[in-house]
């Protein structure tokens, strides 16, 4: 299990699917992408989802995730993505009185008592006094991140302007 900090858009993207029957259907997909700016996270969606579909596609929705961080399991069996809140829990030492700070994670497991175990294992390992609040599927599909030096690399293939 690891976990990654970034900043996350859930995306959503429409286009046309054959279904069992062989009739194309509308559908929309939800997926979530590791990037910098909405502008970033349309160019990186439009470049992963070109690999997998053939045709048009619309890019129905991009919003800034409500987690910061996302727990990745090295499990294949591991195919769901849960949204875990919790409620960190802190003593306000002027008041004497206890104090929760709710905090989103995002988590890939196999079921909901897989994603508790992996919040607990994750979080068994800090100092922080925590209570899960909630844990629900979601209907992401699929995680895509991305390492800013590699993008970076890419815009540096651009050719540069010769004079002549």
């Amino acid at each position: 299990m690891r976990s990654r900090t970034s900043e996350w858009f859930e995306v959503k993207v429409r286009y046309d699917k054959l279904n069992d029957e062989g009739i194309q259907k509308p559908i929309t997909e939800q997926y979530v992408v590791d990037a910098f700016s909405f502008t970033e996270t349309e160019t990186i969606i439009t470049e992963e989802m070109s690999a997998y579909i053939v045709g048009e596609f619309n890019i129905k929705d991009i919003k800034q995730a409500a987690y910061k961080e996302i727990f990745f399991s090295d499990m294949p069996a591991d195919d769901r993505w849960f949204k875990a809140k919790l409620f960190f829990i802190t003593i306000d030492e002027k008041k004497g009185k206890e104090k929760k700070t709710a905090v989103n994670y995002l988590v890939q497991a196999h079921s909901l008592p897989q994603a508790v175990t992996y919040i607990n294992d994750v979080m068994g390992k800090t100092m922080i006094d925590y209570v899960i609040a909630s844990v629900a599927e979601t209907q992401i599909l699929d995680v895509f991140e991305h390492d800013g030096k590699a993008l970076a690399e890419k815009k540096d293939d651009k050719p540069e302007y010769e004079e002549q």
